[in-house]
């Protein structure tokens, strides 16, 4: 588990794996449902719950995907080696 140190605000640690960014949509998510049930109009909260479904369906199908067929290892080994300042691999 790797973890990110802010220390703009304190000490706030973030989780950069895909629990960290499903909890971050979980949020963003409640966030938006609590902005609509306040604001909104009715066809736009059953609108918008439709665009949530969908959304609902492709999280669950990107992690089913993540379980049952998992990066090779050969993709993970090279992900670690690129070059940090280009964002890219190394130029030989």
């Amino acid at each position: 588990m790797e973890s990110i140190k802010i220390r703009s605000q304190g000490k706030w640690y973030w989780r950069v794996d895909y629990l960290g960014w499903s909890l971050a949509c979980a949020i963003a998510w409640a966030v938006i449902w609590i902005l609509l049930a306040t604001l909104a109009s009715t066809n736009t909260v059953h609108t918008m719950g439709y665009i949530f479904v969908g959304w609902v369906i492709g999280w669950g199908m990107a992690s089913l995907a993540r379980v049952v067929y998992p990066a090779p290892r050969s993709t993970l080994l090279t992900r670690e080696r690129r070059d940090p300042v280009s964002g890219g691999y190394p130029r030989a």
